[in-house]
């Protein structure tokens, strides 16, 4: 019989809390689940974020989390699914960051969690309490951690870069109004 340790409970739990908060975040995203937009309304309010074209923002942003998140929780595939969502929370946090740090200000916080939870995962691997494990890690080997968060934070680097000029140009344009000149476009 094969005995697990702290370190195999701890990663299990991580992965079934990060996981979970990151799919259901998703679910709102895509399918309108939990109170939220489904891609329809929350496609509008990533074009008056500056992401665009706003559906497939959605779409994107959706499918890190969601399927980001049930790979975390099962613990497959777990450095793409740990450099999807924390892509996706960059992503977000980047939204949040003029609020400061603290969620309750509307900030950056509870996304930077998630984000390096996420992270933190994929690099420390599910643990033995996980379907990687039990398949043989042949979707968690060691060279795909830096594999997949090199091609996550040069994608997010490319999107946020992408939206945060042009938050910056609709400031601009509305005479310094910051981000809320997004909001009367």
């Amino acid at each position: 019989m094969t005995c697990y340790d702290r370190r195999d409970l701890g990663l299990l739990l991580l992965r079934l809390g990060t996981g979970g908060v990151l799919a259901a975040h998703g679910a709102q995203k895509l399918f309108g689940w939990f109170g939220g937009g489904g891609i329809e309304g929350t496609g509008q309010f990533m074009e008056s974020v500056g992401y665009r074209p706003g559906k497939a923002s959605a779409t994107a942003s959706g499918l890190a989390e969601w399927g980001g998140g049930i790979l975390l929780a099962l613990g497959l595939a777990t450095p793409a699914a740990g450099a999807a969502a924390a892509g996706a929370m960059t992503g977000a946090a980047a939204v949040h960051a003029p609020n400061g740090f603290f969620a309750q200000e509307g900030g950056y916080e509870y996304a930077a969690t998630l984000g390096l939870a996420a992270t933190g995962i994929a690099v420390s691997g599910p643990g033995r309490l996980s379907v990687d494990h039990a398949i043989g890690h042949v979707l968690d080997r060691g060279w795909m951690v830096p594999a997949a968060l090199g091609v996550a934070a040069a994608g997010t680097a490319l999107v946020v870069g992408t939206r945060n000029r042009r938050v910056r140009r609709a400031a601009q344009d509305a005479g310094g109004g910051g981000q809320e000149a997004l909001f009367e476009e």
